[in-house]
């Protein structure tokens, strides 16, 4: 076998398409039943992901909204971005996963499900259903991964709980009147942020049938759950009625794994921490990566290859967005509302961390921050530096080495530049022993 892909989820199961699509033997093996894998909500993607990745966009029943334009509140309200023209699209895991599955088997990949994977000797995989003997391994389990590169594990307060769910509309007129009494137009999203302080949110749309909300915080800053800030809004809110569909799950947050790939074994998803920390997104980041890889795999450079050239072109964002989230989550509501009153959140400066692009302020958001600073200029005192963090900690993954030796320096000092505790900086992961491992969350 070419390669073994350990998760059917949205990371795995792209990369299993994208590998049998360049001619790879290919097996997936995934935890659960594979139409359990992966994520069961609806999740927001840039679409550019899906045009990076080779992939169609999703359309049909797949698609539940497209980007138009989206409010940013501080709390619930005044203060408020209004966020036109980004590219995420409101995509529904569920198809999507099935989408990527089906892919992988048309193009010759084999997918099972029920099958845990227990440790790597050598080429040779141990399973529940046997041992495989393989040229790579493709890591796509999820949090934690499978064990067979230790990557870092989130601390606490770098563990976002979030929580998603469809649920249809019960009192169309509530449900209208709930968007009107907030300025937002009905059928745009509207997002509550820093409710239970910097990092958390509530996102609401709705297309007059059914409602989508998607919660997220981080617990052990001493706020409630993703889950939690769900149930207590469905119970103030008469116009949402029953479930249809949705789930919650732990979410990795903090800059890519410093090693993504040792030997035959690639990290891939959330388990190589590949996840737009600024707003825990890691669906488009997946996509994305498992394209980069089958690419790598296919022309015989291999998985090491593959983790430079990733870091080198994406990991500089990722870890940039990264400083930006660590810096917001510490920001208390009042914080946030200074922020928004001073000018100090311009909507292109918003519009580029909801795309997952780079911040690249033009001359409107250059003159907006130099007014806010004006305004508010204890908030940018803070603000500020953090930009100029951001931009410096972009250019050091430029310099991401291709000697592995060399990384534990460039390490440091990328934590260094990233501001993190000098703890942080231990991240390289290391070989664990080939135990059986347990059951991890799976992408």
């Amino acid at each position: 076998m070419d390669v073994v892909v350990v998760g059917a989820g949205t990371a795995g199961a792209a990369a299993a398409a994208a590998c049998a699509e360049r001619g790879l033997g290919v097996r997936v093996l995934e935890r659960r039943p594979l139409e359990e894998a992966g994520a069961r909500w609806v999740n927001g993607v840039p679409g550019w992901c899906f045009d990076r990745a080779g992939l169609a966009r999703p359309v049909g029943d797949e698609l539940r909204g497209s980007g138009e334009a989206a409010t940013l509140v501080a709390g619930m309200g005044p203060h408020r971005v209004r966020i036109e023209g980004h590219d995420v699209l409101e995509v529904d895991m569920r198809a999507l996963t099935a989408r990527l599955q089906e892919l992988a088997r048309q193009r010759g990949a084999r997918l099972e499900g029920g099958v845990t994977v227990q440790g790597l000797d050598g080429d040779t995989l141990r399973t529940s259903a046997g041992p495989v003997r393989t040229r790579y391994v493709v890591d796509a389990s999820g949090l934690g991964g499978a064990g067979l590169i230790a990557a870092p594990r989130p601390a606490p307060d770098d563990l976002c709980t979030a929580a998603q769910e469809v649920r249809r509309v019960s009192d169309p007129a509530l449900a209208r009147d709930f968007f009107a009494r907030h300025g937002v137009p009905f059928g745009e999203a509207v997002v509550f942020s820093s409710l239970d302080g910097g990092f958390s949110i509530i996102n609401v749309r709705s297309d007059g049938e059914h409602v989508s909300i998607l919660t997220g915080s981080i617990p052990a800053l001493g706020h409630a759950s993703g889950r939690a800030i769900l149930d207590r809004f469905v119970a103030s809110a008469p116009w949402v009625g029953e479930r249809v569909f949705g789930g919650s799950r732990a979410i990795p947050l903090g800059r890519p794994a410093d090693i993504l790939a040792r030997g035959r074994v690639a990290l891939l998803g959330d388990a190589a921490l590949q996840v737009f920390s600024a707003h825990g997104s890691g669906i488009g980041a997946g996509l994305i990566a498992a394209a980069d890889l089958a690419r790598a795999l296919a022309d015989g450079s291999g998985p090491e290859a593959y983790g430079v050239r990733w870091m080198r072109e994406w990991g500089g964002l990722f870890a940039s967005y990264d400083v930006f989230r660590r810096y917001s989550q510490r920001r208390s509501l009042a914080d946030i509302e200074t922020l928004m009153r001073a000018g100090l959140m311009p909507p292109e400066l918003a519009r580029a961390a909801l795309d997952q692009q780079p911040v690249r302020p033009g001359p409107s958001a250059l003159a907006a921050l130099a007014r806010g600073s004006a305004r508010a200029p204890r908030a940018a005192a803070k603000m500020l530096p953090v930009v100029a963090r951001m931009q410096a900690v972009r250019a050091w993954y430029g310099r991401y080495p291709s000697d592995a030796a060399a990384v534990p320096r460039w390490s440091r000092r990328a934590a260094w530049l990233a501001g993190e505790n000098p703890g942080a900086a231990a991240r390289e992961p290391v070989a664990r022993p080939a135990d059986p491992v347990s059951p991890r969350p799976a992408r």
